[in-house]
């Protein structure tokens, strides 16, 4: 019990705070979205450590930066290209790793290019959604919009912990995650689909059929999001991403939800949205 007092008490402190610097918008978005790309690739670049993996730990950094501004939407479109600025950093990461490895190969460059470019496209590449999706299609609709992952992913992971706590018996994924069931799934995807379902009627926005194959999408990305996690760190060798978060471990270990959540609903949106 005092570890789920922890956890809970982590969650909705981090939820209360996440929630004030999407409300305040790009401003506190950019710097909050930078720290947290830092701390995450961090981690990351520690677990591979532990397993005598090496990346190009610099150039994680500066490109991760790169891609988390390029995601700010006032950008827009590169001119001469049509695509995304996001898009232009990407290749120059992927082409200077490429040159860096030509000049100075070392041991084993095609595992470092590799191991650099994941890094690059899990954790800033995923979290600049998170701005994208702030302000799609302008500030004030993408407030809302942004609400409903973080409220559905919420909810996802309450209800999945006491459905699987009380119910649970057959296991979802017991390679990669031996204690996630499938009625813990399930009694996720239903309290999201609630929390959806109440949040979109009271806005006037979808139909009790669109909340339902929203809670749907966003509840399988979360699961998904948390077992891509699980296995990244059962292949890895390592119990918790990180220590920082109390109850939680890492910020890869909280993240890992809304890394797969945010993006499904920003494309559910872009696809369902009508465009001018």
């Amino acid at each position: 019990m005092e570890t789920l007092s922890t956890r809970v008490t982590t969650a909705v402190v981090g939820f209360a705070i996440l929630s004030l610097i999407v409300w305040a918008g790009g401003w506190a978005m950019v710097p909050a979205l930078l720290i947290i790309t830092a701390f995450a690739l961090y981690e990351y670049v520690r677990m591979l450590d532990r397993n005598d993996i090496d990346v190009r730990r610099v150039s994680l950094g500066v490109f991760g930066a790169a891609l988390i501004v390029a995601s700010l939407p006032l950008w827009g479109q590169v001119p001469w290209l049509g695509g995304s600025w996001r898009e232009v950093v990407l290749s120059v990461a992927l082409g200077y790793l490429l040159v860096m490895e030509v000049i100075n190969p070392g041991e084993r460059p095609l595992e470092r290019i590799v191991y650099s470019m994941f890094g690059l496209l899990y954790i800033p590449w995923l979290l600049g959604y998170f701005l994208m999706l702030r302000y799609l299609p302008d500030a004030d609709q993408g407030l809302l919009y942004f609400a409903l992952p973080l409220l559905a992913t919420f909810a996802a992971d309450i209800g999945g912990f006491f459905a699987g706590h009380y119910f649970g018996r057959r296991k979802l994924a017991p390679e990669v995650s031996p204690g996630k069931t499938v009625e813990g799934a399930v009694g996720g995807l239903v309290l999201s689909f609630l929390v959806v379902l109440v949040m979109t009627q009271l806005a006037h926005i979808w139909t009790p059929g669109t909340a339902f194959l929203y809670s749907l999408l966003v509840a399988s990305a979360s699961q998904l999001g948390d077992l891509a996690e699980s296995l990244i760190k059962r292949a890895l060798h390592t119990k918790d991403s990180g220590s920082a978060l109390p109850g939680h471990g890492g910020y890869l270990d909280r993240l890992d939800s809304l890394l797969f959540a945010v993006p499904a609903t920003y494309l559910f949106l872009t696809i369902s949205l009508p465009h001018p």
